[in-house]
């Protein structure tokens, strides 16, 4: 596998000797800056896949490497927003950012933690809501603190399962832009659970398409070749979105149980562009330092 930033190497998981494993073989690549999304039904192990990322579950089999070093437990180089907010309830929202900056540099005195724990809380909008406690924030605000604080820690990976899940329509978009805005900025390597295809084709430089479990795999690498800048309002008019859009619907409605049927989870991992039109030349397309061991097929 080339020498990317993460680096998840086989990585399989089964809870007893004689379950079948959740999902087996799993291997991928991100390079730093890097913004992934993984998809795939319930039960084929995404969550698990991220936990064992985030250090805080051991995989059954396999490696996984982050900027050179051997991932084995939880670190403040990796952030984590779970579709819960997990604040604090008795502390101000400054008080749950700040907590998270003192973690990461104890000898910090009270005012610098505190100018840089209000500069990310300002990132993600909610500049005079430092003072209000998280019963006093909607669902949409308390997440925004959760990407506040695990933005302020300066991680070198974001970690985020389905942070946008419990969010009503118009909240998640509005909050899918802020994402988009600070991972321009800060040029973060995001590794990201969604079930919602549209999403990870606004935010995904990359999507990891899992087979349905028992026995998951990553069975495609779907390469988005839609312009970096899209925009949510703007992105449907772009004739690569739904070439996109359709080849990955079809896989979660009917390629991923095929590929459970039939039981392989030994086949190669395809790299895939269906976003591409017929004029544009594979050669130009293709990922120069894409693994040897994937195929690649371009669907248009």
């Amino acid at each position: 596998m080339a020498n990317h930033f993460l680096r998840v190497e086989n990585l399989a998981k089964r809870y007893t000797p004689a379950s079948p494993p959740v999902f087996e073989q799993v291997s991928f690549g991100i390079d730093k800056g890097e913004f992934v999304c993984i998809i795939g039904h319930s039960g084929c192990g995404k969550t698990t896949i991220l936990n064992v990322l985030a250090g805080l579950e051991s995989a059954s089999a396999g490696n996984v490497f982050m900027d050179g070093r051997e991932v084995s437990g939880p670190s403040l180089d990796r952030g984590v927003v779970f579709q819960g907010h997990a604040l604090m309830p008795w502390l101000t929202v400054l008080a749950n950012v700040a907590f998270a900056v003192k973690s990461r540099w104890p000898d910090w005195p009270k005012t610098k933690i505190e100018e840089h724990a209000k500069r990310f809380i300002e990132m993600v909008g909610l500049k005079g809501a430092e003072y209000k406690k998280p019963s006093e924030l909607s669902g949409g605000m308390k997440q925004r603190v959760g990407i506040a604080r695990a933005f302020s820690i300066e991680p070198k990976m974001l970690l985020l399962d389905e942070p946008f899940g419990a969010l009503d329509a118009l909240t998640r978009g509005v909050i899918q832009d802020e994402l988009l805005k600070i991972c321009a900025a800060t040029h973060q390597t995001v590794f990201m659970i969604t079930h919602d295809v549209d999403e990870a084709i606004l935010l995904a430089d990359k999507i990891l398409l899992m087979s349905n479990g028992p026995n998951a795999h990553v069975a495609e690498i779907v390469i988005n070749t839609m312009p970096k800048d899209r925009q949510r309002a703007t992105m449907h008019h772009d004739p690569q979105f739904y070439r996109i859009r359709n080849y990955l619907v079809d896989f979660l409605v009917n390629r991923s149980k095929q590929i459970q049927a039939e039981g392989d989870a030994k086949s190669e991992t395809l790299t895939v562009m269906p976003g591409l039109t017929p004029a544009e030349p594979l050669s130009a397309q293709l990922p120069a330092d894409r693994d040897s061991t994937e195929s690649s097929l371009v669907i248009v």
